[in-house]
């Protein structure tokens, strides 16, 4: 398997060169045709190599797709993290900031609360994506069609009560979090935790990531957080304007 991987791999170096036919493919990689067409075949399928007309092969979108989302994805971090170091200092509540992609939303930093009470989550972990609030500041960005799929293939798992029962139900809250310009996640991934989360915009107006304050309720209640909104919904637009270099 290790030796599939590295020659799949294998060929997009080559493939930087320029686009080549399955002959020149398998010649570089030292395999049989039908060895290189398995392998293009799977790279095709993910969209990380394309078919041209006249049969030679190139780099696919999605590989440029993603490798842009890396760097964008790296450079909100790097830019975010003083505001949340200051907005954790400020509160003294954990604080999140979030990325999506594709069905996934992931933390990509946090800032761990003063208190002894601390949240478990972790760096580079997905969300539950349903209840979450930064799920749903970045979900509720998406145009609406690719919104309207998405909340369709989700599960809706029922962490406690307050959690999101359906795809119905997901999307009228997506249209009044798109609409008012933040979320919360009061008790439905965890019924002693409240979070509220504002979107970080890039130079596109679109939301890069999601930023959000967090609190269990021996520390805070769901009010005491929502009181904080408005320092949070600073927060994120002051690194808004540093992302996109504009104002917001």
């Amino acid at each position: 398997m290790s030796q599939t991987v590295d020659r799949a791999l294998s060929i997009l170096p080559l493939l930087a060169e320029g686009p080549a036919d399955l002959g020149h493919v398998a010649e570089r990689l030292g395999v049989h045709k039908s060895t290189a067409l398995r392998l293009l075949r799977t790279l095709h399928a993910h969209g990380l190599v394309h078919r041209q007309p006249d049969q030679r092969y190139r780099l696919g979108a999605r590989l440029l797709a993603l490798a842009q989302q890396a760097a964008e994805n790296l450079d909100v971090r790097e830019i975010a993290h003083p505001h949340l170091v200051r907005l954790g200092e400020e509160t003294g509540h954990t604080v999140h900031l979030a990325v999506r992609e594709e069905d996934e939303v992931l933390y990509v930093d946090k800032v761990d609360s003063r208190y002894p009470v601390r949240m478990y989550s972790r760096i580079g972990r997905p969300v539950a994506v349903t209840v979450a609030a930064v799920a749903k500041v970045l979900l509720a960005d998406l145009p609406d069609a690719e919104r309207h799929a998405l909340t369709a293939r989700l599960d809706y798992p029922r962490y406690t009560a307050r959690s999101t029962p359906d795809a119905a139900a997901y999307r009228e809250e997506l249209a009044a979090v798109r609409a008012r310009g933040w979320a919360a996640d009061l008790g439905g991934h965890e019924e002693s935790v409240n979070c509220v989360a504002a979107p970080v915009r890039g130079a596109d107006g679109r939301a890069a990531a999601a930023l959000s304050l967090s609190a269990p309720n021996v520390v805070a209640t769901a009010d005491d957080l929502l009181a904080l909104l408005p320092l949070v919904r600073r927060t994120a637009d002051a690194v808004s304007r540093d992302l996109s270099g504009t104002d917001h």
